[in-house]
């Protein structure tokens, strides 16, 4: 007999893109207007990041 498996695997990369696209969704929902690349960058928790030319 065949030992049930069960093939349901958590893909941790995918949870959390979901989880950020579900803060930015959030974010979106409560603003009156677009919001801005910095508003952006601190919902998904992204800081300044430092240009190097």
């Amino acid at each position: 007999m065949r030992e049930q498996l069960d093939l349901r695997v958590p893909d941790r990369v995918a949870l959390d893109e979901i989880a950020l696209y579900a803060e930015v969704l959030s974010a979106v929902a409560v603003s009156d207007r677009p919001l801005t690349a910095a508003e952006l960058d601190a919902v998904l928790g992204i800081g300044s990041v430092a240009r190097v030319d």
